[in-house]
């Protein structure tokens, strides 16, 4: 990786400095738009102790599914369980620290993080447990509940297009969280399913410039189906 060219040839390279014990933002919603490759390095490199940051983990043998199986996430910071019986098993059990956080709020505290706003007020949760333990205020006659951002020592993304110089295309419901996440990591990893050229990309359809991506990699997607629903028809 040399000058603007932020291209690197391998998960090796993607992923060096992540380490033990970091807070890692990983894009997608269930298997929609995950960074299939980067999630399978990080399982190889056995780095442990994770705080990680994302809507769900996805199913029990795929994504993030296959860190909770490996005991390396400590904390999960998400909306909702899902489809992942681990998941719900270590957190039952009490092995996996969670949080879990209303679903617009996690996306609100993680493009708050990317902005450099530290806390917001939000009416989701007053009242509820997602309340306890925080500030609360009431503002011309409506109730409050004061939100931490969030940020990452590692944001992975996945995109549909990039250009060498980090410049972001998403496609469809596989934008999901991945735009704002780019935004709000130390070093944000991006795994593309194609890498163009400079000039490429039409400057208007750019979701997230390059300013904010450290590494692009290359990647090959399996694109699962977390669940498959098939239209049934009358017999004749």
């Amino acid at each position: 990786m040399a000058g603007l060219n932020k291209v690197v040839g391998s998960y090796e390279e993607a992923l060096a400095g992540l380490t033990d014990d970091m807070t890692i933002m990983v894009g997608g919603f269930g298997l929609c738009g995950i960074p299939e490759g980067l999630i399978a390095r990080m399982v190889e490199l056995k780095v442990k102790g994770l705080i990680a940051i994302s809507n769900n983990a996805g199913v029990d043998d795929f994504g993030l599914g296959l860190l909770l199986q490996n005991r390396q996430i400590s904390t999960m910071i998400a909306s909702y369980v899902g489809e992942n019986a681990t998941f719900e098993q270590q957190m039952l059990s009490g092995e996996l620290n969670v949080i879990l956080t209303p679903q617009g709020t996690l996306a609100e505290k993680i493009r708050a993080g990317g902005a450099g706003i530290p806390a917001f007020f939000t009416a989701t949760g007053y009242g509820t447990p997602v309340a306890e333990g925080k500030e609360t205020r009431e503002i011309k006659g409506r109730h409050y509940v004061l939100e931490d951002s969030l940020t990452a020592d590692f944001a992975l993304v996945r995109a549909w297009k990039a250009d060498t110089m980090g410049n972001l295309v998403f496609r469809k419901t596989a934008a999901n969280f991945n735009p704002m996440m780019a935004t709000a990591g130390k070093i944000t990893v991006v795994e593309a399913e194609e890498i163009v050229e400079p000039g490429e990309l039409d400057p208007d359809h750019i979701h997230t410039p390059g300013i904010y991506v450290d590494r692009v990699i290359k990647g090959t997607f399996e694109k699962r189906i977390e669940q498959r629903t098939i239209k049934q028809t009358a017999e004749a």
